[in-house]
């Protein structure tokens, strides 16, 4: 399927905690995981408590002996330590191991982990039909990922039976969900008619809501649906506020939209000098426009070497401008200078 273009922009202060706040805040932290692992309140999984918490080590200690007795869920916990190399050196032959044991034993996060094992292929030699039933077993037992996954296995319809209706069912149950990928994924559907019939009312929102929750193809393409007023009225300065924030993520695509955004002064103030320094990050990733090239002929010499200084640094300032902030202290101007005589 198709990977359009994105991106909402949304800018978030906070405050870093000062050592001596850290250094207490890792204190409760310790404080909470011994008080859990002397006396687990009803319904609580120390070793999970654990996990979640980054002791990893004391995690793998607390789930051995459970995992040993066959308890599936245990054995997933430390197929996931091992899997991703946590507080122990990566080892998938091991991972595997346990998750085989916990996927026999009925948990379908360890079928699921399992199946995007093979499917990859590292670690192991790759075996897309064992990921196949795989996945098609955790989507029985209810795995929102694998349902979208086996979706994917219908549309290609190599390792499942190609069927778009099939994948719009599978892919549809992820989207209501709230998986993002199934919901851009089921917004294109929806929209082409592929598989389903035609809806384009619920196919803008469901990729707006993927958009919402920071799915770049979405963002893009949802600006994009904005700009042109495809099925929604159309609002330059919604688009360009979604390609801002996908131009924010790095990809190349938005930021070449959002380059020519700023350029025209279309949904945003003209900014050249912040155009050129997405133009530069855009190519830095192969991408050239021949249109933004034009645009950006009238930018100034100044303009030009800002915007590339600026994008050579990004996304942290050049110490240029970091060295031009005005300190604390110093005194207001009084007055502006306008560079007249």
């Amino acid at each position: 399927m198709k990977r359009a273009l994105a991106a909402a922009f949304a800018l978030a202060i906070t405050l870093g905690a000062t050592p001596a706040m850290a250094q207490h805040e890792q204190m409760d932290e310790a404080l909470d995981i011994s008080r859990m692992l002397l006396a687990p309140p009803p319904g609580i999984d120390p070793a999970y408590g654990a996990f979640q918490r980054g002791y990893y080590l004391t995690a793998l200690r607390l789930a051995l002996p459970r995992a040993e007795a066959g308890d599936a869920t245990a054995q997933t916990l430390i197929g996931e330590i091992y899997a991703n190399g946590l507080g122990v050196p990566q080892d998938i032959p091991r991972a595997i191991s346990w998750y085989a044991q916990a996927d026999s034993n009925g948990d379908i996060q360890a079928s699921f982990q399992l199946a995007l094992i093979y499917q990859s292929g590292i670690g192991v030699e790759r075996n897309r039909q064992r990921a196949a039933a795989l996945f098609r077993k955790a989507a029985e037992g209810g795995h929102i990922a694998a349902k979208y996954n086996l979706g994917l296995l219908h549309v290609e319809g190599v390792y499942a039976e190609p069927s778009l209706s099939l994948a719009a069912d599978l892919i549809g149950e992820a989207a209501e969900a709230g998986y993002p990928e199934a919901q851009y994924d089921f917004a294109v559907m929806l929209l082409e008619g592929a598989g389903i019939a035609p809806d384009t009312a619920r196919g803008i929102e469901l990729m707006h809501k993927a958009a919402n929750q920071g799915l770049v193809d979405a963002q893009i393409e949802y600006a994009t649906m904005v700009y042109l007023g495809r099925g929604v009225e159309r609002d330059a300065q919604e688009a360009a506020r979604w390609y801002g924030t996908a131009a924010q993520s790095g990809n190349p695509v938005a930021q070449a939209r959002y380059a020519m955004m700023l350029a025209t002064g279309e949904g945003v103030a003209a900014d050249m000098e912040q155009a050129v320094m997405y133009r530069a990050l855009a190519r830095r990733q192969g991408l050239t426009d021949p249109n933004l090239d034009r645009m950006l002929q009238t930018a100034s010499a100044e303009e030009q070497a800002a915007g590339e200084e600026r994008a050579r640094f990004w996304p942290a300032e050049p110490p240029s401008a970091i060295a031009q902030t005005p300190e604390p202290d110093a005194p207001f101007p009084t007055s502006i200078d306008w560079g007249e005589d």
